[in-house]
């Protein structure tokens, strides 16, 4: 990875003491966003690392997740599926219940959104824990998905959340 990228795309993160918690530094992607160019170096970045896949759906869970993933998922020419909270999606679900760093939560997915034999390319944001990027892992593969890689603008190595990966292809570009 070049570490120019990297280190460019690492400037624009702001940090945000005590959020959502006292003593949770929250890692604001948002000015990275607002900044035309470095959005989409960003997804063009992700993108050129996945191209060669075979990437059928990128799936993000809400809410950073899906900004930067429906924009790779457009850039690979592949579908994009959100996992969301309960009782945000219309249809029949499957749910999983994960950690958090400051809790539990829990996601969803449309039953009929991955079928055998889909590549998944999983997105968030950040990764802290690793709850919810494995929690979005298993629902894919409970629907007969195959996660072909899990993918981060952000990893928190202190909290050691690729540990809950080791099944996986992780790729992460900025890591505090």
């Amino acid at each position: 990875m070049s570490l120019e990228i990297r280190d460019r795309l690492a400037g624009k993160i702001r940090d945000v003491e005590d959020f959502p918690k006292k003593g949770i530094i929250f890692r604001d992607i948002t000015p990275l966003l607002k900044d035309a160019n470095s959005f989409r170096e960003t997804v063009v970045f992700i993108a050129d690392y996945y191209r060669d896949k075979d990437i059928n759906f990128v799936v993000s869970p809400e809410a950073r997740g899906f900004i930067l993933g429906a924009a790779i998922a457009y850039e690979l020419g592949a579908g994009f599926i959100p996992v969301r909270k309960p009782g945000k999606l219309p249809y029949e679900v499957e749910s999983m219940t994960y950690s958090l760093e400051y809790g539990k939560d829990e996601i969803q997915i449309h039953k009929d959104a991955v079928k055998k034999g889909d590549n998944v390319l999983v997105f968030d944001d950040v990764i802290a824990t690793g709850g919810t990027a494995k929690a979005t892992c298993s629902l894919i593969e409970k629907l007969g998905g195959k996660v072909v890689g899990v993918c981060f603008l952000i990893e928190l190595t202190d909290l050691k959340g690729r540990d809950k990966l080791t099944d996986y292809d992780v790729f992460s570009i900025i890591k505090y």
